[in-house]
């Protein structure tokens, strides 16, 4: 089944194929209309430093929704919904190490556990659509390409480490447009942090991503490189915590938070 036929879908719907194991794909083009979230999972013991990680560092990690210690059900921006099943795939790191890459996480959930979400750029995806800007990882049914900078975040306790991008290909004359639609969303990462010249943000090869699917460049288009949340899974393999659960690159979280409610005038 393609996106396009759960791009109208509701959040609750998605979620539940998800939860049965029928969706395991990316989920860019889902819910258009509805906010996408980034998950970190961390023990408590551990939750304050990366809260004020988070803090110092709102283009990458746009905090969301923060769930109680051991509470796995997202209240406020999901009601009824379960962070331990609905992502169509997860990281487990131990250590810095990706240990597993599984379709849930009931076996590895635990108590003390804190749950982060973050904003997502894949929830102002659908306001380019509607400006005709063209998204070209949703135009050929692949994942989004994300890059590991040499952008370093601001450190907060035991977390560090470099920025991540996402980067979408704009032609060149529709460029200022999607600097505007996307900046009207500060909450899900807002305007791109960069233009142009993948290598001033240490990116060598612009068709080989550190995460995700490499993307195409046509002629007269420019790479634009917004701040992405798969941030924390950088920091998790710098900063080397015991055990630090995110979702896999791509493989977001579908809010039932419409998007127009975290856009700004």
């Amino acid at each position: 089944m393609q996106v396009r036929d759960h791009a109208g879908k509701h959040p609750r719907e998605v979620r539940q194929l998800i939860r049965e194991g029928k969706w395991s794909r990316p989920t860019s083009g889902l819910c258009l209309g509805y906010a996408q979230a980034n998950l970190a999972i961390l023990p408590r013991d551990l939750a304050f430093d990366f809260l004020l990680f988070a803090h110092r560092n709102p283009k990458s990690c746009p905090l969301l929704e923060v769930l109680d210690p051991g509470h796995p059900e997202p209240r406020r921006s999901a009601p009824g919904a379960d962070i331990r099943t609905d992502l169509p795939k997860y990281c487990v790191y131990r250590y810095g190490v990706l240990e597993d890459e599984p379709a849930d996480i009931q076996k590895y959930w635990r108590d003390d556990f804190v749950a982060f979400l973050i904003g997502c750029s894949f929830t102002f995806e659908a306001g380019l659509v509607h400006a005709g800007i063209p998204v070209r990882h949703m135009e050929l049914n692949r994942n989004a390409a994300m890059f590991i900078t040499n952008i370093p975040c601001e450190p907060a306790g035991v977390f560090h480490g470099p920025m991540v991008v996402s980067m979408r290909p704009i032609p060149a004359h529709q460029v200022a447009k999607a600097v505007q639609v996307s900046g009207r969303y500060p909450s899900v990462h807002g305007a791109p942090i960069h233009i142009g010249s993948p290598e001033a943000l240490g990116v060598v090869d612009i068709h080989k991503p550190d995460f995700g699917d490499p993307s195409v460049v046509h002629p007269g288009e420019v790479p634009v490189f917004w701040a992405c949340g798969v941030t924390p899974q950088s920091v998790a393999m710098t900063a080397k915590p015991e055990i630090m659960i995110t979702h896999s690159p791509g493989h977001m979280f579908l809010t039932d938070i419409p998007n127009e409610s975290l856009a700004v005038v």
